[in-house]
């Protein structure tokens, strides 16, 4: 598959697994694939299946994780580096976007079956996605506080921001003419506008 995030550490039948899982579920759904269609597209027995995973959710929960790891270490990295905050949030919004735009398959996934996973599984993910909002929203407050911004509800504007990076599996095709890098330079200039940052040249 075309995604960066192709189960890292994973190897043999795993990782076999785990990319026909990604597969079948962007192709059919969660709820439309069955544990044969996966083991079907990894080359294995329904029951080799079993021998890795007790379920398909457990693989769904499996991408969801590490998909949502990945997410959030990206905006963690990008507010770790030193600058301004103007300086960090465009790491995070261009980084961010590049993720979504390189990942979308895992990215659609992770972000429209959340509520096909099991209530314990569900709320790990939510942990993660609620990290990555505290994450946004303090580097949008710090730049208010310090005059950098001028962005009326830093919470929302954060809420925003994430919402349009996440929203980029939705629609993005490779295909379509623009490159990761040319949606993730666009994504920054509207995130500077959307916190009333100063504009600034191209990100180096």
């Amino acid at each position: 598959m075309d995604d960066d995030v192709n189960g890292p550490g994973l190897t043999g039948a795993r990782l076999r697994l785990f990319e026909a899982a990604v597969a079948s579920f962007a192709t059919k759904g969660f709820h439309g694939t069955t544990t044969r269609d996966i083991a079907a597209a990894a080359g294995m027995s329904p029951a080799a299946l079993y021998v890795h995973h007790r379920s398909k959710e457990e693989l769904l929960h499996l991408i969801s994780t590490r998909g949502h790891a990945e997410a959030l270490s990206v905006c963690e990295q990008a507010v770790a580096m030193p600058g301004t905050p103007t300086e960090q949030l465009e790491r995070l919004v261009v980084d961010f976007a590049r993720f979504h735009a390189l990942n979308p398959t895992v990215a659609r996934i992770v972000n429209y079956e959340l509520a096909s996973l099991a209530p314990a599984h569900h709320a790990e993910v939510m942990a993660m996605r609620h990290a990555m909002d505290v994450v946004v929203r303090e580097v949008v407050a710090r730049g208010v506080a310090e005059g950098f911004f001028d962005a009326t509800s830093p919470t929302m504007t954060a809420a925003a921001i994430l919402s349009l990076g996440i929203d980029i599996a939705r629609w993005y095709d490779p295909e379509g003419g623009w490159t990761p890098d040319d949606v993730a330079e666009h994504y920054r200039v509207l995130a500077l506008r959307m916190v009333g940052a100063d504009q600034r040249p191209v990100a180096g």
